[in-house]
């Protein structure tokens, strides 16, 4: 972070699993405690130890550069009808609470509020996500810029220009960590179906998922190239790839996956 948004103040409501985790990465990129404040009113055990730790503030007298919203979507309303007079006219809200769109935030601010709705995914916890963002039309550039580099803490950024497309975002990276999980328990369970020791089975299954991953982020090559090095004609991966490949098979079911998950997202925003 530069000197100027090191220095930014930072309100964060709500330090859950998402909020602690962007809380972590500023820390760690060396946003002093100074300029950081936070509201949780049931913090983890974890979390308390943590705030206690570095001594955070639940506010500051000032309003704050960025008010970081990261409260589950069912309780956001009654939380921004509490919090929203905290906000400067110069304030910039960053939303990570999923389902609620610019518009039904906007409605607990003065008219011409700046907004940036993001969407980060479960790897920001180890600095390894990836975040897609929204700004409205008066979020100013520095305001941006500060709000990249706050998510950009945890992990990759990417802004958008139509918010429709945070919900095909969400059903995307937000949830497809979800399917990377089920598919290393579906492989665990098919290892052991064809005969490993559960142990090893859950062993080989984890290690070849985490090993994949890695091996697709190090490497320029795309995931087809690199399926493809995998695969040698006539030889075993061939066989399991016409299973996955068939017609109706894995890309069918995750078109149809993507589209339920963003579905949702858009009923949960309306």
């Amino acid at each position: 972070m530069t000197q100027e948004s090191s220095h930014a103040s930072i309100w964060l409501i709500g330090a859950g699993r998402m909020g602690g985790a962007k809380l972590r990465g500023w820390l760690a990129a060396g946003v002093p405690v100074s300029a950081l404040a936070v509201r949780d009113p049931n913090p983890s055990p974890e979390m308390a130890a943590l705030l206690q730790q570095h001594g955070i503030a639940e506010e500051h007298a000032c309003p704050p550069d960025v008010l970081v919203l990261a409260v589950k979507p069912q309780v956001i309303t009654q939380v921004l009808d509490e919090i929203a007079p905290l906000a400067g006219p110069n304030t910039a809200v960053l939303s990570i609470a999923a389902g609620r769109t610019v518009a039904s935030i906007a409605r607990h601010f003065p008219e011409g509020a700046a907004i940036v709705r993001a969407m980060p995914n479960l790897p920001a916890e180890i600095g390894r996500g990836i975040t897609a963002a929204f700004a409205n039309p008066h979020v100013s550039e520095s305001q941006r810029e500060l709000c990249d580099k706050l998510l950009r803490a945890a992990g990759q950024v990417v802004w958008v220009d139509d918010e429709t497309q945070i919900d095909a975002v969400t059903a995307v990276s937000g949830s497809g960590p979800a399917y990377v999980f089920y598919l290393a328990e579906c492989l665990a369970a098919a290892a052991r179906d064809a005969g490993l020791p559960p142990d090893l089975a859950e062993r080989l299954a984890r290690a070849t998922v985490e090993g994949a991953g890695e091996l697709l982020h190090r490497s320029h090559l795309t995931p087809a190239k690199l399926r493809e090095n995998v695969t040698s004609p006539g030889g075993t991966t061939a066989a399991g790839l016409a299973v996955l490949m068939r017609e109706n098979g894995l890309e069918d079911l995750l078109r149809e996956t993507v589209a339920a998950a963003a579905h949702r997202s858009r009923e949960l925003s309306e």
